[in-house]
């Protein structure tokens, strides 16, 4: 939570943006249906709605972009017709979808469109020297500005793109959708570098869907619904309540938008994953999934837990161990790669829709239910594809999932990123799984499609099938997980039960602040096996080790405390020095020794 000094409410400043009665349609869609907005210089201000209601539209009218069919458009006084005059006028835009070059440096993705044909802004080594110290501040890490950019994880490649549009120190900054790649921590120093660009004069224009996140940063907020603005609140009236019911132009009440997570009603395993390892050197673990249930994972930025997904789902293989789905029957057959996965009904649904999603050359129908062309086919050996089959699923998850479009036969690109990331979703249900793995799924949607691919989820696990849902907002999980998985350096660092839980104590978990023993409790890893041990008296985790430490420096010593280490972890310690292990041993914690 904020305190009123972080978000202190600007002097009256003159008006850098101003939107008069805009309209701008797309064939038969009308993104833009008579807009009005305004931004001062000194603001932060949010644009807020759901999917396909025009806010990454405004925001590339705003760039100069895309042309208005009607209406006026007055930024810094003048009317930009096309990016480069935006750049000229002191206006930068870091777009939703992660823009880098892969097979180029990281110091030349962040200089890109800066220099002019003929001349360039900086040598080289300045260049380098800029682009290293932008990333370091940004993304709180060393970066190698010479390494390429796709090597390098999702987060650091949104850094790019945001140290890109940080370069020019711009007049006027846009943001649409530009902290969906990051994680917590990432968001907070993004948060800090917004303030600091405020409190000197630059116009600061959001377009989000995380409502908490502006909730806690925005000085006003303008919401959209159905290509229209619907209202401006002021900073004090910013609140979910509000918000949501001016985007669904109902009174939310509470604003809960959760029920009860769901229990599996028997202890038929769906999938399990015996001696797994993720990484050189990381701890292995086994998991066990049982029907009906919703597994919650959670991690700061790459500590592992999307190669957990992906290892799960057949995407790419683990370092070491094996992974078995489990049948109605019991039968267990072995995933090692995407086609095992698909044959035992397990499906992967991916968050990075850009380079592992969509095909943006095909429609939007075909994209939702390519899977499916050899299932749904007649005419015998020539084998026609049942076009009216498809359609018929194609309609059935476009409308459960509240797919904005125009016609089904366009191509994907002209829907708005959510709804893109819908198709993806609705692609994972059509395939009908019995196990399906969400990696960061609702990653650019809006609260009310959110919510509705909560209630399918749950519904699903209702069903008796189960859900791996990866996320990097903590939230998601309330009234939702089962069970909520963390991971820290390449495994599985601590476990919580879904119901009542603390987000509080999630977010310890993620930075190492928690002890671990729910790994080992009826919401951990193996929770077909964990029922006695819940009914007993707690003991330390299985994989834990037991004993006292000395440090070697005596103002370091403490009292004989618990180590929550494997074995090897600790003997590696006391040769670097950094520990002297005494007293060790492998046998459960008693109570004194807990104390």
């Amino acid at each position: 939570m904020q305190s009123p000094a972080d978000n202190p409410k600007p002097a009256v400043r003159r008006e850098t943006i101003s939107l008069q009665n805009v309209h701008k349609h797309f064939g038969p869609t009308r993104a833009l249906d008579g807009v009005s907005f305004s931004a001062r210089a000194g603001e932060i201000h949010a644009v807020v709605g759901g999917n396909g209601c025009g806010k990454s539209t405004l925001a590339k009218v705003v760039s100069g972009i895309l042309p208005v069919d009607a209406g006026s458009v007055s930024v810094l006084g003048e009317t930009p017709a096309t990016p480069a005059e935006s750049r000229a006028l002191g206006i930068s835009t870091v777009y939703q979808e992660v823009l880098v070059a892969d097979e180029s440096s990281v110091v030349d993705n962040i200089f890109m469109g800066a220099d002019r044909l003929f001349t360039k802004t900086l040598n080289l080594r300045d260049k380098t020297r800029r682009a290293a110290a932008l990333m370091r501040d940004l993304s709180g890490e060393t970066v190698d500005p010479h390494a390429l950019a796709g090597t390098l994880p999702l987060s650091l490649k949104q850094w790019i793109t945001i140290a890109r549009g940080l370069l020019s120190e711009p007049r006027i900054l846009i943001l649409d959708e530009s902290s969906a790649a990051l994680d917590f921590d990432s968001t907070e120093r993004l948060f800090t570098k917004m303030r600091e660009l405020r409190d000197r004069g630059t116009t600061i224009l959001i377009v989000t869907h995380r409502i908490a996140e502006l909730v806690r940063i925005a000085d006003r907020a303008t919401v959209m619904r159905d290509g229209r603005d619907v209202g401006v609140l002021e900073r004090e009236a910013i609140t979910e309540k509000n918000l949501l019911a001016l985007m669904t132009g109902e009174d939310q009440g509470t604003g809960e938008a959760h029920g009860e997570a769901p229990m599996p009603e028997v202890e038929e395993l769906a999938l399990q994953a015996r001696g797994l390892q993720l990484w050189p050197g990381s701890r292995r673990f086994d998991l066990e999934v049982r029907r009906g249930e919703v597994i919650g994972i959670v991690g700061l930025d790459g500590q592992g837990q999307d190669d957990f997904v992906r290892a799960l789902s057949g995407v790419q293989p683990p370092l070491a161990g094996e992974i078995l789905s489990y049948d109605r029957e019991g039968v267990a057959q072995p995933i090692r790669r995407l086609a095992d996965a698909v044959g035992s009904r397990v499906v992967y649904v991916s968050g990075d829709r850009k380079r592992e999603g969509i095909f943006d050359r095909l429609s939007i129908m075909e994209n939702l239910v390519m899977p499916l062309y050899r299932e749904k086919r007649r005419g015998g050996v020539l084998g026609f594809v049942d076009w009216a089959g498809l359609r018929t699923i194609f309609d059935r998850e476009a409308d459960n999932l509240l797919i904005k479009f125009g016609q089904h036969s366009d191509r994907i690109t002209s829907l708005s990123g959510g709804n893109q990331q819908k198709v993806l979703i609705g692609r994972g249900f059509a395939m009908r799984p019995d196990l399906i793995v969400l990696n960061d799924p609702a990653r650019g949607i809006d609260v009310g499609a959110k919510t509705e691919l909560y209630r399918q989820l749950r519904a699903f696990a209702e069903s008796g099938k189960s859900v791996i849902y990866l996320s990097s907002e903590i939230e998601e999980f309330a009234g939702f997980a089962t069970r909520i998985i963390v991971f820290r350096d390449g495994a599985p660092f601590d476990a919580f039960d879904g119901r009542g839980f603390e987000p509080k104590t999630i977010l310890e978990s993620m930075f190492g602040q928690t002890d671990g023993r729910g790994l080992a409790s009826r919401h951990g890893l193996s929770p077909l096996h964990a029922r006695v041990e819940a009914e007993a008296p707690r003991e330390a985790p299985r994989s834990a080790a037991t004993g006292h430490v000395e440090y070697d420096d005596e103002s370091l010593a403490v009292p004989p405390i618990r180590v929550v280490e494997t074995p090897d972890d600790i003997i590696r310690r006391a040769e670097q020095g950094t520990v002297r292990v005494v007293d060790f041993s492998r046998r459960p914690m008693t109570p004194e020794a807990e104390g």
